[in-house]
């Protein structure tokens, strides 16, 4: 071998050992290395939607069951066997080991010059010197199988992400029909116009998610903190019923109205435990089809604007 393939084999030795060394905690790594590497396993993975529409997706791995964690610094606890795999909105991707955190999950690269952290539903990350919040108030998405091509919203203000159909349109507003003074903030998400054309369903039917920002005590003697009653007039023979869809536990309560023509029916999907009382409400108005010209519009199909309907309430994420 003359001095120059030498030189070469080298330098690709000490380039190879260097890569295998700084990603030596990689789990794609792992199998190529062995039994002395760190075993991992995928335990999770979440889309996150944080501000200024960017995302963050994340693969999570633990450490085989009986791995023990790597020690640390004398007086301070080991430090865990975990590693999260990251692809950015801007293109990055990377693997980090999980790190000692007082509180949620944290993962870093050397010198903490990259930092995720994970809590709950939620994550940000923190990059520099300065710890700067690049990916901020990120919230998981649901991953409901055939809702892959709806649109992703995100509320940090109001603490949750939903998914809708195209077409969609989503805007803050404010719930005032209960009266003065009880006014409710939320996002509502009103329907394509396209679903209402040529049928007696009002275009500016809708579905929202709703916040109180305190609960207070329930006005129809039913137990809970956070009941449905909260957000609609209970009368014309309205009650409170439990549900449970899609393994969420639901206070529901439902009221009709009419007037000239016109028909109401609202929903209440409020989730119980949830502080500042969170709730999902499905506005519906049309007009009476009896009162048409014979053949100007359709009867508009409510079972199948229940069921879109419900389809984003069970998106819902609540960001904690």
């Amino acid at each position: 071998m003359n001095r120059f393939a030498a030189t070469m084999l080298a330098l690709i030795i000490v380039v190879g050992g260097v890569f295998l060394w700084e990603y030596r905690d990689a789990p794609w790594l792992a199998p190529y290395l062995g039994s002395g590497a760190k075993q991992q396993q995928l335990v999770g993975t979440a889309s996150y939607l944080c501000d200024q529409g960017k995302t963050i997706s994340a693969s999570y791995y633990q450490g085989t069951q009986g791995q023990p964690a790597s020690t640390s610094a004398s007086g301070m606890p080991p430090t865990p066997n975990g590693s999260v795999a990251l692809t950015l909105s801007d293109g990055r991707s990377m693997t980090l080991p999980q790190t000692i955190s007082g509180s949620g999950i944290r993962y870093a690269s050397s010198g903490d010059a990259f930092v995720f952290w994970s809590k709950g539903n939620t994550a940000f990350v923190e990059e520099g010197a300065s710890s700067q919040q690049t990916y901020a108030n990120c919230i998981a998405l649901s991953n409901i199988a055939g809702q892959e091509q709806w649109t992703a919203f995100a509320s940090s203000t109001f603490g949750f992400s939903v998914k809708y159909p195209q077409g969609y349109t989503p805007a803050s507003y404010v719930y005032q029909e209960l009266g003065p003074g009880k006014d409710i903030k939320g996002v509502k998400f009103t329907i394509p116009a396209s679903v209402a054309t040529g049928t007696n369903l009002a275009s500016d039917s809708y579905i929202s998610v709703e916040q109180l920002p305190s609960v207070q005590p329930a006005t129809t003697g039913v137990s809970g903190d956070c009941t449905a009653d909260k957000f609609l007039d209970m009368g014309n023979g309205s009650h409170i019923q439990t549900v449970t869809d899609n393994g969420v536990d639901y206070s529901v309560a439902s009221s009709t109205g009419a007037g000239a023509g016109n028909r109401y029916e609202e929903w209440a999907w409020a989730i119980p435990g949830t502080n500042p009382c969170l709730a999902v409400r499905y506005f519906i108005h049309y007009g009476v089809i009896q009162n048409y010209p014979p053949g100007m519009v359709q009867q508009f199909d409510e079972a199948a604007l229940l069921k879109q309907f419900d389809g984003i309430r069970q998106s819902l994420v609540i960001g904690k």
